[in-house]
């Protein structure tokens, strides 16, 4: 049951239900910053299936500052294991196309050589769902401002004008159900969120919803690697295989009709789907799924948030699903720890949603991508078309492999940046002409535009400078005069934890664009400019959730400053 701080006398800052990557992400989040949670799952360890295989860099970019890439790493897929799908008619013949990634190894090589602001600071890792699941769950179980419950299961809420939420959770070993009070609840229980459901929360869904089966098993098999080694082999006859390991150790995934008999004999429909008979040593689990594409119609509800599966649900091509759930779990997790901590306004947790649902909105379409491909092949291939029409079809869709943009590309249009339309200059007028710039899919844009991510550049010493950054906000000085003394004196009268971070480096500071670039704790551009605003207090006010505030007021603290604001 772990440490039991948490209840209905004792409220918990934050109960986060669903210990899965998100939700163990989010009280790993919340500590990072010094807020204590209550983090519970009804499963006392990690599926047995996979799930997902795919962190992205930017998400693994996430994780470095937590302290957890490399333990993500040595637990995940060996970095020489290059990322490719190979597309057939049937296993026995030669793929008609294949798509490929370089390698971590190649990717790590490309980021030591490259020093533009192109190349991310972190490249992808392919890890098993459950082995992540695994990381982060010790990880914060082990934390001593993390109080986790397994064999947990959460019943329902009440929200009180005493802005505090009751939950009622059950121990499942016991049968006991008991209250616990939380300032705010966190719904990282899935697809099929309980307490999305107890909210009221509708899921808008778009698109086919299909039925699926997963058969996850070990195999030495030769026959599964006829033309060498692959990550995702997709027959035409209607059945992907992932390979989990580069060993012995799979998964295959494929539409389900109702005359297959799969659950009765998963191998053998799995084999007539391929096109070859294949041998399995075990078969470790058999499982169904529909597969949908859905948004939740908003992401809070008083103080009950959602983020991840249960805010939204996509097919699991392209990694899109996890990814996005983590970088929910990020935002909301900074957000929520400042305004617990006494600094952040209520527009920061009233820009969750703003800024995180058109992100599942976009990585939703940017998904029906690469689903429209899986599905037109079998269609095809199965109508009779020649190979020779399907390997051109294959290969203009290569594109959608290198999808770094999505991944690294997104940017808030948000409440909290200041200047979302034309740019104001360092005067407070509007640049002329500036316009955002363009979006790419296969690449990294280098720009400090605010809302984006900044690019990753190492100074002259080799040190990266996003590993400079501090948990709260950072103020980076490219000037060489100190502009950036004044917020951080408006910064302090404010309560709000602002580092500036001098930088004497020019190949840097052309790459940043700006003498000064402040950065959110999401490693988020916040602001920049050629020469200080007119007032910095304006400016943190609006980053920090407050908007306008009357002079002199601290952030919920009783600090008092002087000072023009």
């Amino acid at each position: 049951m772990g440490k039991r701080h948490a209840t209905a006398e004792q409220p918990a800052p934050v109960l986060i239900v669903g210990a899965g990557p998100v939700g163990s992400t989010l009280a790993l989040e919340l500590a990072h910053h010094g807020v204590t949670s209550l983090l519970v799952e009804r499963h006392h360890a990690p599926s047995l299936h996979p799930k997902m295989d795919f962190v992205n860099g930017r998400s693994m970019e996430l994780f470095r500052r937590l302290g957890l890439a490399e333990e993500i790493r040595a637990r995940g897929i060996p970095a020489q294991h290059s990322f490719n799908f190979q597309w057939f008619r049937g296993f026995a013949e030669p793929p008609l196309d294949e798509w490929t990634h370089p390698s971590v190894r190649d990717v790590r090589a490309r980021i030591a050589r490259t020093n533009d602001g192109t190349a991310p600071l972190e490249s992808y890792q392919r890890v098993p769902g459950n082995v992540l699941e695994d990381v982060l769950r010790r990880r914060a179980g082990g934390h001593p401002l993390v109080e986790l419950r397994t064999r947990t299961s959460f019943r329902r809420l009440v929200q009180h004008p005493d802005d505090t939420v009751t939950a009622t959770l059950t121990d499942m070993e016991t049968g006991e159900e008991y209250p616990v009070r939380a300032r705010y609840v966190v719904a990282c229980d899935g697809a099929h969120s309980t307490v999305r459901r107890g909210t009221g929360i509708g899921v808008t869904t778009v698109g086919p919803e299909t039925d699926h089966g997963d058969v996850y098993f070990r195999s030495s098999d030769p026959r599964l690697r006829p033309h060498g080694r692959y990550f995702l082999g997709i027959s035409a006859g209607g059945a992907t295989l992932v390979s989990r390991d580069e060993a012995d150790t799979w998964t295959a995934f494929l539409p389900v009709l109702d005359d297959t008999g799969f659950e009765r004999d998963p191998i053998g429909v799995l084999s007539r789907r391929l096109g070859t008979d294949i041998t399995v040593e075990e078969v470790l689990q058999v499982t169904r799924w529909r597969g949908r594409m859905g948004v939740a119609d908003r992401y809070r509800e008083g103080r009950v948030f959602l983020a991840g599966d249960a805010a939204h649900e996509f097919y699991p091509m392209g990694g899109h699903g996890a990814n996005t759930g983590l970088g929910d779990a990020v935002d909301l997790g900074w957000k929520l720890a400042a305004v617990l901590n006494g600094w952040g306004g209520p527009g920061l947790l009233d820009a969750y949603e703003s800024e995180r649902r058109p992100v599942a909105v976009f990585n939703r379409e940017m998904c029906f991508n690469l689903l429209d491909v899986w599905q037109r092949f079998p269609q095809l291939a199965n109508a009779g078309v020649p190979p020779s029409h399907l390997t051109g079809f294959l290969a203009q869709e290569r594109y959608q492999i290198e999808n770094t943009g999505i991944h690294f590309g997104y940017r808030y249009h948000s409440p909290l940046i200041p200047g979302t339309g034309p740019e104001p200059d360092a005067e407070g007028g509007a640049a002329s002409g500036e316009s955002a710039p363009d979006w790419s899919w296969t690449g990294i844009t280098p720009t400090t535009w605010p809302g984006g991510r900044p690019p990753s550049v190492r100074l002259q010493d080799g040190t990266p400078l996003f590993d400079l950054f501090h948990d709260g906000f950072t103020l980076v000085d490219f000037s060489g005069r100190e502009l950036g003394r004044e917020a951080a004196t408006a910064a302090h009268k404010r309560g709000i934890p602002l580092h500036v971070l001098p930088v004497d480096d020019a190949h840097a500071r052309r790459t940043w664009q700006r003498d000064l670039v402040l950065i959110r704790p999401d490693q988020h551009v916040a602001w920049r400019g050629t020469a200080p605003p007119e007032s910095w207090y304006e400016v943190l006010d609006q980053v920090s959730g407050h908007g306008a505030r009357p002079f002199g007021t601290g952030a919920h603290t009783g600090r008092t400053g002087r000072g023009t604001p």
